[in-house]
């Protein structure tokens, strides 16, 4: 394939990767989305491997590499559920990073790339290298543990340091100084040692980081790291002069940074107060003196009082959150709000921005057990609506429905938008124990005399939920 046409090939995936992130923005669209993204990036490698600078020596082990990888992912899109979704997620933006810290060390020590360059060309190629290995490696690190702290295998936490802040502005420092020396290395040998040493600094930032931020972050966090893969991705393309590449990655770079300051607007909370870390530990801060505690009495329900609600009730909304995630209920959630919609009822469904673990993590359950797009509304679309509801069924969720973020200014929640169903006529409470959420914070919902708490297994009292509707 000669060189014009490989160009044109990448503009035309180019234009199908910006329909891909078009269509991804909506629901009913996000399929063909989808099937954009993928026929683009087949376009893409393609084009490359078949373009001017791949010699035919090497299509042997691309195609190796091609069947592997391939392999590898056809294999988690089977295997891998739902409720996995946001550590995969996590676990392929640690890839990113890792090619880039790859490609950067093999662009450095390759001395063909910097032949026939003039001095300030290889000057800013050093430049590329050097901060194409710094983001991987943030990317890289922060991804891992990112992963951990999703999967469970690492707690939700924080790790506050002393100093951290003053910490993380001590390695910047060493990093740039780092950096200065790379550049005025006079070869390979001598740039090796500044190179090193900020790779493992990036790494240890990128623990840092992220083992800073408190599980109720963590959409934010997936989000930013989406973004950090993005950078590291362009940075890639940089040191490859590849074009394609460099655009393929501001695209998710500029989108994860504009997903991340949504989630961030979400919760009512700052970007760099995310880096800062702090919110969302195992447990909640202590409560100032004269905060208010939660009071009333808990009021437990069975399935069979539960459907018995829902039979009488004309206006039900239905959110899901992550317990629903856990216990794959999403397919008996349809089925329930099948038979309810075929009875006359009127059933929706209520998306906090940030229920789950990830970023539209209950769109996509919801999607996955067929639930019609039409009903899935978004929090800022029904919130008004609770008042006029007659019975607000709550699934998994804690934080996103907890009224303290409106009512106690002393709640680290404070000020954060919840989905109002306290409001309904009556709230159920669908929760295996009375633990607090993934904030550690409190859920005065559980007291309100409109509350009802339906304790067990989400999966497990849906379908006793379900045989009593049918019985």
């Amino acid at each position: 394939m000669s060189g014009s046409l490989t160009t044109v090939a990448y503009i035309g995936a180019t234009i199908l990767f910006i329909l891909s992130l078009g269509g991804l923005s909506n629901p009913e669209s996000s399929r063909r989305g989808n099937l954009y993204g993928m026929i683009g990036m087949t376009i893409a490698v393609l084009a490359t491997v078949l373009g001017p600078r791949v010699s035919a020596a090497g299509l042997g082990w691309i195609a190796a590499a091609l069947v592997v990888g391939g392999a590898i992912g056809l294999y988690l899109a089977r295997t891998v559920q739902m409720t996995q979704m946001p550590e995969l997620v996590a676990f392929m933006h640690s890839l990113v990073g890792l090619v880039a810290v790859v490609v950067g060390y093999a662009s450095y020590i390759d001395p063909t790339v910097a032949a026939g360059m003039s001095p300030a060309e290889e000057h800013i190629h050093l430049v590329e290298v050097y901060l194409g290995v710094l983001i991987g490696a943030v990317t890289l690190s922060g991804s891992v543990i990112a992963f951990g702290k999703l999967s469970g295998k690492i707690g939700g936490k924080p790790v506050l340091l002393p100093a951290r802040h003053w910490l993380n502005l001590l390695l910047l420092l060493v990093v740039l100084v780092f950096g200065y020396r790379f550049l005025a290395a006079g070869s390979i040998q001598q740039g090796m040692t500044p190179l090193i040493v900020m790779t493992v600094l990036s790494l240890a930032f990128g623990v840092h980081m992220v083992m800073a931020i408190g599980g109720a972050d963590m959409p934010v966090v997936v989000s930013m790291l989406n973004s950090y893969s993005g950078w590291a991705a362009a940075a890639t393309g940089f040191m490859l002069s590849n074009d394609l590449l460099i655009v393929t990655g501001a695209l998710v770079g500029s989108s994860g940074a504009i997903l991340s300051y949504i989630m961030c607007r979400a919760m009512n909370r700052h970007f760099i107060s995310v880096i800062a870390g702090g919110f969302g530990g195992d447990a909640g801060p202590p409560k100032a003196a004269g905060a208010a505690q939660p009071a009333g009495e808990v009021v437990a329900v069975s399935a069979q009082e539960t459907a018995e609600l829902l039979k009488e009730a004309n206006s039900i909304v239905i959110v899901p959150g992550y317990g629903m995630a856990v216990a794959q209920a999403q397919h008996t959630v349809y089925e329930i709000t099948k038979f309810l919609r075929e009875k006359g009822k009127n059933v929706r469904f209520a998306i906090h921005p940030v229920a789950g673990r990830m970023p539209g993590h209950m769109n996509v359950l919801l999607a996955e057990a067929k639930v019609p797009y039409d009903i899935v509304l978004e929090m800022e679309e029904i919130n008004d609506d609770f008042p006029d509801t007659t019975v607000a069924m709550v699934i998994g969720a804690n934080d996103i429905v907890n009224p303290a973020a409106q009512d106690d200014p002393s709640s680290p929640i404070a000020g954060m938008p919840v989905l109002e169903v306290w409001k309904a006529g009556t709230t159920i409470v669908m929760k295996r124990s009375m633990a607090s959420g993934y904030a550690g914070v409190d859920n005065p919902l559980f007291y309100k005399e409109n509350n009802r708490m339906l304790f067990g297994d989400a999966k497990k009292m849906l379908d006793e939920v379900l045989g009593a509707l049918k019985a």
